[in-house]
């Protein structure tokens, strides 16, 4: 479904979901179907191929209610809890206007603006320059900062990258990222329980049976039996692998429903919310390339308002790079590239300490070191006593010495 503006894009969004929420249901039949060929093959070994085939597709019927029902308890999980999965990833913790008074203000003053429901706001404690938004209705979304954005960003270029999150929000790109987190997750785990059970089958292998039917097939009468089946049972493990990898692969290609364009409209959402097409070009060139969080999973940082993270030949990458995105709100928003941009403490690590003056003028007089001491260097508007000038001269003035008693607001001084 091609999207063609805003309307239409949230539509599409709309339609994706369902389709990812059917997709994931497939998945879940294909691994049942993977998982059913291995069972059969540690069962007995010693059958056809055809044998196996025919007896997992039984296999297949019999647990599709199970497994339907697994799949929707999964997402029902995922509903209600995926929220607390990513926080326990990233380590994000939800704050107050107490605790953030700078940043909850920037946000709630933006939904004020333009009465959007304000979401949740979370903090994460790590140095990368991020954020993403997360939820699946309007009483679970939340927006989660890194602490190093608040650290490099001024109010301007957080506030952006606020719209730029509640733009995602309402535009429905985060019920769309989340479902395609959910999906990878769950075909994550079960193709990682799969990989597990083959990699445990393989090692207790021998000669041409399987571990758990060698008693059958070490009868010298059936030896040119078990070799046949053998050979049956290693292709139908062949063919349960690949099931497995191709639901793998399957998961990874959601990624690609997750369309570029949707960062596009995000940053000029944001710039419609914040008219300052500058700020947001600022706060991208400052995110640039300094977005990695360590510990967070391929899907989480398909969340983020910039993911380093490239795919092969840049195949599966979610996010246009962060120069086209800054060309676009130049060309169709008025703003202006500064180009990349150095952060301040990234700029004294490469140039060294800035605190020593380059003007001759500037510079302190230097001390004369002497054989009693370091004698202090002379003030230029405070000049040393003439040669010959004692205490009768009285106090030096700006046009030389005073001559007489001084006048003070209580009178004389004698």
């Amino acid at each position: 479904m091609a999207a063609y503006g805003l309307y239409t894009h949230i539509a599409s969004n709309k339609f994706r979901s369902m389709l990812l929420l059917a997709g994931l249901f497939l998945l879940i039949y294909v691994l049942v179907y993977a998982g059913a060929l291995v069972a059969e093959v540690m069962i007995d070994s010693g059958r056809s191929v055809d044998y196996y085939l025919a007896r997992a597709s039984r296999d297949l019927v019999s647990a599709l209610p199970w497994a339907t029902i697994a799949a929707a308890a999964w997402i029902v999980i995922a509903y209600f809890f995926h929220q607390k999965m990513i926080d326990a990833v990233t380590g994000g913790e939800s704050v107050t206007r107490q605790q953030q008074p700078r940043l909850y203000n920037l946000l709630e003053n933006l939904c004020i603006s333009r009465g959007i429901p304000m979401p949740k706001l979370k903090v994460m404690d790590s140095p990368a320059l991020n954020a993403f938004a997360t939820g699946l209705n309007r009483s679970q979304y939340a927006i989660t900062v890194t602490t190093g954005l608040l650290n490099a960003l001024d109010d301007q270029e957080i506030e952006a990258v606020l719209g730029h999150e509640l733009t995602h929000i309402k535009n429905g790109d985060v019920q769309l990222m989340v479902i395609a987190v959910i999906i990878a997750g769950v075909v994550g785990f079960f193709g990682e329980l799969f990989f597990r059970l083959f990699t445990n089958l393989s090692w207790n292998s021998s000669g041409g049976g399987w571990s758990s039917s060698s008693s059958r097939s070490s009868s010298s009468s059936s030896d040119r039996d078990s070799k046949g089946s053998g050979g049956g049972a290693i292709v139908v493990i062949i063919i349960a692998v690949a099931l497995i990898m191709l639901a793998w692969l399957l998961s990874q290609v959601v990624k690609l429903a997750l369309s570029r364009s949707r960062e596009f409209l995000a940053d000029a959402g944001s710039v419609e919310l914040t008219k300052n097409p500058d700020a947001m070009i600022s706060a991208l060139r400052k995110i640039e390339n300094r977005g990695e969080l360590p510990d967070a999973t391929s899907a989480v940082m398909e969340l983020c308002v910039d993911n380093p993270r490239e795919g092969f030949a840049d195949l599966f990458a979610t996010h246009p790079s962060v120069k086209s995105r800054v060309d676009a709100l130049v060309k169709y928003a008025g703003g202006h590239d500064p180009g990349p941009l150095a952060l301040p403490d990234e700029t004294s690590d490469a140039t060294g300490p800035q605190d020593q003056p380059c003007a001759t003028g500037d510079q302190p007089p230097p001390v004369t070191h002497g054989p009693w001491g370091d004698t202090p260097p002379a003030q230029p508007n405070n000049p040393p006593p003439l040669p010959g000038a004692g205490p009768a001269q009285g106090p030096l003035g700006p046009l030389g010495p005073l001559q007489g008693p001084l006048q003070g607001p209580w009178g004389r001084h004698r």
